[in-house]
């Protein structure tokens, strides 16, 4: 009876094993990366610095393969919103992530991720990301879609992904929820011949600016 059973709802847990958590996510929009002129890389002009850090926002991610999906984040990053009249439409976020603080389970996983088959993270110790513009209005009932250049993997593209932000004189917070194409960042390896790795990638951002202590 008991084996019956197991039998009747493999097809079942099969099924839920396969899903691609990526499907019904935004898909972010990758291209040729924005140069950067010499005033956009100064400081804007009433700006307020906010700081991004782990005790206040998260970077997380998912990946996927045909027998399942792993979750994970990354614990060290630091970043910097630079906020004007608490409109994000004139300000400018810019993150670093250390690569080498990726998480996930088990811990045999982590190994392999962080290896040259994956983010080579002795070789690319850092991920960056700065914006190139915000604009109202975005996918899924979003605010906003920020645009920017993201450096991963030692390939550098302009993203553009939606966002829903709220703030004030002394702080905002972003949220996103969006996937990325990892081989569009030389992320390549296709995993095994009988469990291959799905190519999207969600990432999930819950990003705290707070107003820099004096």
């Amino acid at each position: 009876m008991k084996t019956t059973y197991l039998l009747a709802l493999a097809p079942l847990l099969l099924t839920l094993a396969c899903n691609d958590p990526s499907k019904d996510q935004a898909k972010a929009t990758v291209g040729s990366a924005v140069p950067a002129a010499p005033a956009a890389l100064a400081p804007l002009p009433g700006a307020t610095e906010l700081a991004i850090t782990p005790t206040s926002s998260k970077i997380e991610w998912t990946g996927s393969k045909v027998t399942g999906s792993h979750n994970g984040s990354f614990s060290s990053f630091s970043g910097t919103i630079d906020w004007v009249d608490a409109n994000p439409e004139k300000s400018r976020v810019s993150v670093e992530i250390d690569s080498s603080t990726l998480t996930s389970s088990p811990e045999k996983l982590v190994g392999h991720l962080k290896s040259p088959d994956f983010f080579d993270v002795a070789k690319f110790p850092k991920v960056q990301f700065v914006s190139t513009s915000v604009k109202a209005g975005g996918d899924n009932g979003a605010t906003h879609t920020i645009s920017g250049n993201l450096t991963l993997h030692g390939v550098t593209k302009s993203i553009s992904f939606p966002a829903t932000i709220k703030g004030d004189a002394n702080s905002v917070d972003a949220n996103a929820t969006f996937t990325i194409n990892r081989k569009d960042f030389g992320l390549d390896y296709p995993g095994k011949a009988d469990d291959l790795i799905r190519d999207g990638v969600v990432i999930k951002l819950t990003i705290r600016g707070e107003k820099k202590k004096a």
